[in-house]
């Protein structure tokens, strides 16, 4: 009984802190070179003043030996910040035929409000076509991380 109770707890503690988000593709009708699986975020929710990973799983059929991620976040359907970052920086390029991953980890302000976020990410070429394009939803909770208490 006590082995049952440790594995469901495992299970619950490890479910909050990683999240597989879903996720969309901006056309559903446009064929993109880069298919996306999934995007895990790592803690979920995340934590103001922590740092927070988005790990995006994916799958190329063709070479990508340079490129940029342009990601457009909103909040409560309004647009509040925009990035670019070189693909380069994010895994290790040239990003082979085959499954890659592209992970990104950033710390958000303290000040940045609780609530349901919105994300937006193109990945283009190094000729600037669009490789693939995603939407997906996340949270920022309302409290500090449990590492603060």
């Amino acid at each position: 009984m006590s082995r049952f109770f440790l594995a469901i707890s495992c299970f619950l503690f490890i479910s909050m802190i990683v999240r597989a988000t879903d996720v969309k593709y901006c056309d559903n009708n446009e064929e993109y070179e880069v298919k996306v699986q999934r995007v895990d975020i790592t803690p979920y929710p995340i934590a103001r003043g922590e740092p927070a990973t988005f790990t995006i799983s994916a799958n190329t059929d063709n070479v990508i030996s340079k490129g940029k991620l342009v990601i457009e976040v909103s909040y409560f359907g309004w647009h509040i910040h925009s990035e670019t970052h070189d693909l380069c920086d994010e895994t290790k390029c040239p990003v082979a035929i085959g499954d890659f991953l592209v992970a990104h980890s950033q710390i958000l302000p303290g000040y940045t409000p609780p609530g349901p976020y919105s994300l937006k990410m193109k990945m283009l070429d190094g000729h600037k076509k669009e490789l693939t394009c995603i939407k997906f939803s996340f949270d920022i909770g309302f409290g500090s991380s449990v590492a603060d208490i």
